[in-house]
């Protein structure tokens, strides 16, 4: 697995694989229901076709300061291009698919 803030390469870039990034607060409510979320979300609308990398601030802050997290939690999609970030607990799904420039249907 890629470390944290690890830079893309080109296969990153080109196969369609989505590569997201969640930073979270521990086990509060809000950041337990966006992983729930979110990795319902993927799970369904993905399938096999992403990476998931979840991140706690408390944890890890110098990846929340790197990648400047200004709001928790927050969905950041690394690839494919471009680069998106998405705020909430990740219960809007028109939101991810628009985030995610996927199409709902």
């Amino acid at each position: 697995m890629k470390q944290p803030n690890s830079p893309l390469n080109n296969d990153d870039l080109i196969s369609g694989e989505y590569r997201l990034r969640l930073y979270v607060t521990g086990a509060t409510p809000n950041s337990a229901r966006a992983i729930v979320n979110l990795k319902e979300f993927c799970e369904t609308h993905l399938k096999d076709n992403y990476e998931l990398e979840i991140i706690d601030i408390y944890q890890q802050p110098l990846s929340a300061e790197a990648d400047q997290v200004i709001a928790i939690p927050m969905l950041i999609k690394l690839a494919p291009m471009p680069q998106r970030r998405l705020i909430g607990d990740m219960s809007d799904k028109e939101k991810i698919f628009k985030g995610l420039n996927l199409s709902a249907g």
